[in-house]
């Protein structure tokens, strides 16, 4: 079942094991795998359209945002939430 964040636009779709952002009707989403504390961002991808749109850049952000708020921490895996991290200095105490 969905589980909305106050004023966060992902959701986590813990039936899909994955964190999701709907944008005009299309997706962008987040697979992953928890452990415990640890979140494990497994492949972050977006719809064709959505693609250069900065869609996957505010998913991850919400993922962020999500962690912070659950005191988790996060494993990316997937080479793009990695870029991401690198990117997102004020994130980087979120990494396990």
């Amino acid at each position: 079942m969905d589980e909305p964040v106050t004023d966060n636009p992902v959701t986590d779709n813990r039936g899909r094991s994955r964190f999701e952002l709907e944008v005009d009707g299309l997706l962008a989403f987040a697979d992953y795998r928890r452990g415990g504390s640890v979140i494990q961002i497994l492949h972050v991808e977006a719809a064709v359209p959505l693609r250069g749109t900065g869609a996957a850049g505010r998913l991850m952000q919400g993922i962020a945002e999500r962690a912070r708020e659950e005191g988790a921490k996060i494993v990316p895996y997937c080479g793009y939430a990695r870029a991401w991290f690198r990117r997102n200095k004020g994130s980087q105490d979120l990494l396990a």
